[in-house]
């Protein structure tokens, strides 16, 4: 029984280890696409566990040859895609075939079935709420092609062997998803904190300069607007509107650095987040229809959340209106509302098919001063982001060039 235990052991030490020294050299994302350098980078590092989990196998079992490098090249096509898969393969398959012995070509074999099961199952897995639901069906499906392989090539090991062997190979599997995942998120909450600190430096910056620039230009429109109602002055009279008006979008500008540094207090209150989004919708409408844009809502049973109406409708409309600017002809933008009552949480879906945005916009999206627009600013989507997150909420982005973005915004559930 030792004889078995420890090389497990030791397998998982090294497929564990290896995870945390990826994640080390690029953190674990899922809303970025990985570069080919990250996915050739992810590839030599799998190759590298698969190999030293090759190198201690599961000895006194005559010519076989048992680890778990089959964990390395599932979960790592599962998550990475099938570069890093096929790299790690091939690695395998040719130690394997430089070991040689009797079984050589199941050993191979079974090394492909896995890279196989990932690739087939991975759009599933990505998509699936629970992954370690999701990766449990995959594994269990490899197990059944496994055995059926051991059981026409190999005929003389013992029951307690495999019983030990794939406990170890689905627990392997399954602690390898939890600490990705949750590397994921520890990935994640880390950028929010710099997020954060941008805002806090952003607010600091704005609070220090904004009242001492409204000034003057309030001064300056005034004077404006007095002098171009008594003058002789053509040019002025033509030219006075536009003066003003570019005054006035200073002044905007400068109002949306001040909702920034100091917000408006929240009136928390349990709100229907349906009557929140129809009204947004009703709202949005003549925008939409003035470029040519339509927006499909329809109000299901109403759900709850925690939140102050005005800011919530503020943040809402904001996403909207990006939707219809990002469409440059005609368009949709589709509103979905899905609840998830095991997390017990509530989900706004809003999606558009417009321009999309590269992965590197994407990562960007939020950030101070960033913006996608030839005239934006990049505070319309900042102050909607800290909106969200003050009201406990959380907002992710997922888009693709030519074919529009999504925006999910989550909030905590709450009962009437």
């Amino acid at each position: 029984m030792i004889t078995l235990i420890k090389p497990l052991l030791v397998n998982i030490t090294i497929l564990l280890s290896f995870t945390f020294n990826a994640n080390l050299f690029f953190p674990f994302q899922t809303k970025v696409a990985s570069s080919l350098k990250q996915k050739m980078i992810y590839g030599l590092i799998g190759s590298l566990g698969a190999l030293f989990c090759m190198f201690y196998p599961i000895e006194t079992l005559g010519a076989t040859h048992f680890d778990l490098r089959m964990c390395a090249i599932l979960i790592l096509t599962l998550y990475s895609g099938w570069l890093p898969g096929t790299i790690v393969l091939i690695s395998v398959c040719f130690v394997r075939y430089f070991i040689g012995g009797k079984f050589v070509a199941t050993g191979i074999t079974v090394s492909i079935v896995a890279f196989l099961i990932a690739i087939a199952f991975r759009r599933f897995f990505l998509k699936s709420q629970s992954k370690l639901a999701a990766g449990s069906l995959v594994v269990v499906c490899y197990f059944i092609v496994y055995i059926t392989i051991l059981y026409f090539s190999i005929h003389f090991l013992k029951l307690p062997f495999y019983f030990i062997y794939f406990i170890a190979l689905y627990f392997t599997s399954m602690a390898l998803i939890f600490v990705i995942d949750n590397l994921i998120k520890i990935n994640k909450q880390f950028e929010e904190m710099v997020y954060l600190d941008k805002l806090t430096m952003i607010g600091q910056l704005t609070a220090s300069i904004a009242h001492e620039i409204r000034n003057p230009i309030a001064t300056i429109r005034g004077f404006i607007q007095f002098l171009s109602t008594d003058t002789n002055d053509e040019q002025l009279k033509k030219f006075s509107p536009l003066i003003m008006e570019e005054l006035d979008r200073t002044n905007s500008i400068i109002t949306n650095y001040l909702k920034v540094a100091k917000p408006e207090p929240f009136q928390v209150s349990i709100v229907s987040i349906n009557d929140v989004i129809s009204d947004c919708v009703q709202l949005m409408r003549p925008l939409a229809s003035y470029s040519n844009v339509v927006i499909d809502y329809e109000n299901k049973e109403p759900f709850y959340v925690n939140g102050d109406e005005a800011h919530l409708k503020q943040a809402i409309m904001n996403v909207i209106k990006n939707g219809i600017e990002s469409i440059s002809n005609q368009g949709t933008i589709k509103i979905d509302i899905n609840t998830d009552h095991f997390k017990n949480t509530v989900e706004i879906r809003v999606k558009d098919n417009g321009r999309g945005m590269t992965p590197d916009q994407l990562k960007q999206i939020g950030l101070p001063f960033y913006t996608t627009k030839s005239k934006g600013t990049g505070l319309g989507s900042m102050v909607t982001n800290k909106i969200i997150r003050e009201l406990n909420g959380s907002i992710a982005y997922d888009s693709e060039i030519t074919k529009g973005t999504i925006v999910k915004i989550v909030f905590p559930l709450r009962n009437e």
